[in-house]
């Protein structure tokens, strides 16, 4: 590293992206003279030529061996200048990252951020989606809403919200069907299915039946969005959490067919935390204004 020629190097990669003399001292705001006498320099540096000055019509030609190291300078340099700038719109300790499932992010955090930042105006707040558990240390995040258990490792952990599931559908599917009332008649429904384990339609007849509800039948979707935007255009009967679908519930979207029978799920929604960042202030203010809204 000590000995690579560094402003060379840099004159030869925008000689290779320009193509030419003229156009790098152009983009490089130096003389015409500096980029040949830069070239000069790697042609001695490397005891090949890179480029002829003086060939061509762009005032060089590039040898075989300068097509090689120009793109390599250039790409390096490139990625260089991409990582600069990023870290150059680093963060400021007052901006705060939350990594979030799609749907939990869609359909409860979303909402809510118009008035956390009314709340907290003097903190930026982003929002990471990943369906996978991320790994904190090595993402740029400050901390997690994970649904499930809470048993992860090597992380900080606290309860956030409990949740339940119910079957919800659309008033006109509800109205269509018969307005059914009791799980007996959900044999007669078509079931919509999440693929999220815990929202599984064999929970809700193990708790509530009918026994012999066939769990296997009705279309399967990939997230709790999409499965509750099905049940809200009539596609069928969801069984859903309800923290997700609350706020269609409330606006008449989405129907409770059997009132408030439900499943209970317990803590289901947890802040996950990398043990370095427990004790940021402004990850602190954001997590403790979600707990307030967590109901």
């Amino acid at each position: 590293m000590q000995d690579l020629p560094l402003h060379a190097l840099r004159a030869f990669a925008a000689v290779y992206a320009h193509g030419g003399i003229r156009a790098a001292a152009r983009e490089l705001g130096i003389a015409h003279s500096s980029i040949s006498r830069h070239v000069a320099e790697l042609n001695a540096w490397l005891g090949v030529p890179v480029a002829r000055v003086g060939g061509g019509k762009r005032g060089l030609a590039l040898t075989p061996q300068g097509e090689v190291l120009g793109k390599a300078t250039l790409a390096s340099l490139q990625e260089i200048a991409r990582v600069a700038g990023a870290l150059r719109e680093a963060r400021s300790g007052r901006s705060v990252t939350i990594a979030a499932a799609p749907s939990f992010a869609a359909r409860w955090l979303l909402p809510r951020l118009p008035e956390l930042e009314r709340a907290l105006p003097r903190i930026e707040v982003s929002v990471v989606v990943d369906q996978r558990l991320t790994d904190l240390r090595a993402e740029e995040v400050d901390f997690a809403i994970r649904i499930g258990d809470g048993r992860w490792h090597g992380v900080h952990r606290e309860p956030l919200m409990e949740d339940s599931l119910y079957p919800v559908m659309s008033r006109s599917y509800w109205e269509r069907s018969g307005r059914p009332d009791t799980p007996a008649r959900l044999g007669r429904l078509r079931l919509l299915h999440d693929r999220d384990p815990q929202a599984s339609w064999e929970r809700w007849r193990g708790e509530h039946g009918p026994k012999a509800l066939d769990v296997r039948s009705g279309p399967r979707f990939a997230s709790s969005d999409l499965v509750l935007r099905a049940a809200i255009q009539g596609q069928g009967v969801a069984l859903a959490r309800h923290q997700l679908a609350n706020d269609d519930v409330t606006s008449g979207a989405l129907v409770r067919p059997f009132g408030k029978l439900n499943v209970q799920l317990g803590p289901a929604y947890w802040i996950v935390l990398p043990e370095h960042l427990r004790n940021r202030d402004a990850t602190l203010a954001v997590i403790e204004w979600l707990k307030k809204q967590a109901t």
